[in-house]
């Protein structure tokens, strides 16, 4: 493979977080191009394609594996495959790229990072919110003392529910809202305050509004104490109505800071008739709504991709890594199990012969 110019990326998936991999590196063409794209649905990778001028298409991601000029492979595809298609992407001489959460179990978890560092490639993980610019300024100041010893980290992401199918089936997904989206907030504090050691984990769940759809949580609340004294309080829903609200609150006892994703970055607007496009998984157009402006670039999406493409260059050092998403993994572990016994669970939290986090919250996980 080449070791200059621009990265060569493929795609695993083709519908809403494969096209937010594509637009990303176009919005930031300078470091990669993608050249193939792999998706099994007849028609979905074609579209994709066509959308975004990416000249190679497959329906088994295996052969694009046999590329040689591809360097990295993005994985935006449904949890219960990222561990198989890491091992393969990484047998096949070639960077990951994995879509959060990392996969289903620790096992898991650990077979991943073992077999990149085996073949001596990179495992990234894709933690948009290491890369939000309103939050990186927050870290900034933090940085600098602006807050002084900080207490609590904060961060919330509430809709009404995912765009694909998978994800309200537990089989796939592993979970429901805690899974989906407690996994952003616990790698944002976890990154806030600097990766201290995790001492317990509290979490609160229950499917409140889509019990016809899913046996997976739809609103969680998670309380994560660190070795260092600070706390993380990670709240989400698929139940709350009105589009996306993402937002951090950090607290520190010389100071404070608030950040709310999108509403600075949106234009109060109202409208009789509606139009095209407000916000992400915004229901309707009509009466009051706050469309947003460079969507993906206030989400972090297109930094994130650059940053990657330039890891793989060996122009900077991964900021997330496949050990950070080892680590959001045995919180959502002890999150479910929190969730179930109504405790706190201490950690390291390792239980044996868990097939997917969520069933510790079922309490069908059995000592294997």
């Amino acid at each position: 493979m080449a070791n200059k110019g621009k990265v060569k990326v493929g795609i695993i998936g083709s519908q809403f977080q494969a096209d937010i991999h594509a637009a990303s590196f176009q919005i930031m063409p300078e470091e990669a191009e993608v050249v193939a794209v792999a998706s099994p649905t007849p028609g979905h990778p074609e579209a994709l394609a066509k959308k975004y001028g990416i000249p190679r298409i497959f329906h088994d991601y295996r052969e694009m594996l046999k590329e040689k000029d591809i360097e990295m492979v993005t994985i935006a595809a449904p949890n219960y495959l990222h561990a198989q298609m890491t091992i393969d992407i990484a047998n096949a001489g070639k960077h990951v790229v994995c879509e959060k959460p990392l996969c289903m179990t620790l096992e898991e978890a650990d077979e991943m990072i073992e077999t990149c560092k085996k073949q001596g490639v990179l495992l990234l993980y894709a933690e948009e919110l290491f890369f939000t610019p309103k939050y990186v300024k927050a870290k900034e100041m933090a940085d600098q003392g602006a807050f002084g010893k900080i207490y609590l980290v904060k961060q919330s992401e509430k809709h009404f529910g995912p765009h694909a199918p998978w994800f309200w089936d537990v089989e796939k997904s592993g979970g429901g809202v805690f899974m989906d989206m407690g996994c952003h907030g616990i790698a944002f504090c976890y990154w806030f305050l600097d990766r201290p050691a995790i001492k317990s984990v509290y979490c609160q769940m229950g499917t409140y509004v889509h019990g016809d759809k899913t046996k997976g949580e739809d609103n969680s609340i998670c309380i994560i104490e660190f070795e260092n004294g600070a706390v993380g309080l990670v709240e989400d829903s698929w139940a709350r109505r009105g589009g996306m609200d993402d937002r951090i609150e950090v607290y520190g006892e010389g100071g404070v800071t608030y950040a709310n994703l999108h509403m600075g970055n949106a234009l109060p607007t109202y409208s009789e008739y509606g139009y095209g496009y407000a916000v992400e998984k915004a229901p309707s157009t009509r009466g009051w709504t706050y469309p947003v402006f460079e969507e993906l670039w206030n989400y972090g999406f297109p930094q994130e991709m650059a940053h990657f493409a330039r890891c793989v260059r060996g122009k900077e050092e991964p900021i997330a890594t496949g050990e950070d998403g080892r680590v959001v993994q045995e919180v959502l572990y002890a999150g479910y199990e929190s969730a179930r016994t109504g405790r706190k669970v201490e950690l390291p939290f390792r239980p044996k012969g868990v097939k997917k986090p969520i069933d510790l919250w079922f309490g069908e996980h059995k000592e294997g």
